[in-house]
């Protein structure tokens, strides 16, 4: 799902492209896309766009007349940047957004269409789609450590709340958390004063060092390679690897379709925390280090 920096990378784009046109129209390929009746998308059909922010993981459109574009991209929402009038692809093209400049076209990968849009009218409206979460790159550390001790997580469900914190997923949290030297399974209510600076410290740092990366990387292209997995990451989606400060392999624990990964010499004191999916193979002979770990693979 893309994640804050995604965000932003799409947003930085789009308002070099539309900032100031007019929405001509839109054109929907699948109905079940659109979530809302009113207004309706017709309203927002000839109106300019006066600005492009992000509302969580959403973006939304905002348009003269207080009307609001919300999209919500969820985990294989991608968007792509055409000419005008550009035809919608088959299977994946979920709609086309025609602009005076050209035209953004809304595609999703897999069977399963999870995608969505809604059209809201006042700023009242919009803010019913604001989840709550904390903006961390505008908050003060007392603010942070406030929002960590509201519920009692482990910093890593802590951190991907949408309700506690704003635009931080899966792969951006395992990024976190590798840069602030904690496990993703320590309870945020037992981090200690300078566990809690350095998480937020590594959480702001972080996601502006993964915006700034990407919108460099872009230029002036538009972004056509949002992933949750890129090469320069330091743990997420790099099981096995060596750790890029230790070179200790990097591990994961696999639950659902998610996985935490992290490394055990900087996280988690050289200790192996347990994976469902390897422990019912290894039982009562889980490893407790990365060497014994590999003993038993080799």
């Amino acid at each position: 799902m893309p994640e804050l920096p995604d965000i932003e990378l799409y947003i930085h784009a789009l308002r070099q492209r539309i900032l100031g046109t007019t929405l001509e129209r839109i054109r929907l390929a699948s109905p079940f896309l659109l979530r809302s009746v009113d207004p309706s998308l017709d309203a927002t059909f000839g109106r300019s766009v006066a600005e492009i922010s992000r509302l969580g993981k959403r973006i939304v459109l905002g348009l003269e007349g207080e009307h609001f574009l919300i999209l919500h991209l969820m985990i294989a929402g991608r968007l792509r940047w055409k000419g005008r009038q550009a035809v919608i692809p088959k299977k994946v093209g979920l709609a086309a957004f025609d602009f005076t400049e050209g035209t953004m076209i809304l595609t999703e990968a897999g069977a399963k269409k999870r995608a969505s849009l809604h059209v809201a009218c006042g700023k009242d409206t919009l803010s019913e789609h604001d989840r709550g979460g904390l903006n961390v790159l505008q908050c003060s550390l007392q603010d942070f450590v406030n929002r960590l001790k509201a519920t009692r997580h482990t910093v890593k469900r802590a951190l991907c709340d949408p309700v506690l914190f704003s635009g931080i997923g899966n792969a951006y949290s395992d990024e976190i958390l590798h840069a602030g030297r904690l496990s993703p399974f320590k309870l945020s209510g037992n981090l200690t004063a300078d566990e809690l600076s350095r998480l937020f410290e590594a959480t702001r740092s972080t996601l502006r060092e993964w915006t700034e990366r990407l919108v460099q990387q872009s230029g002036d292209r538009f972004p056509d390679k949002v992933t949750a997995f890129r090469p320069e990451m330091a743990v997420h989606g790099k099981y096995g690897q060596p750790c890029p400060a230790c070179s200790t392999a990097v591990q994961r624990i696999v639950y659902a379709t998610n996985e935490t990964n992290y490394c055990p010499s900087c996280q988690t004191e050289g200790r192996l925390l347990k994976d469902r999916a390897l422990s019912r193979l290894l039982r009562s002979d889980w490893p407790r280090t990365p060497e014994e770990l590999e003993q038993r693979q080799t």
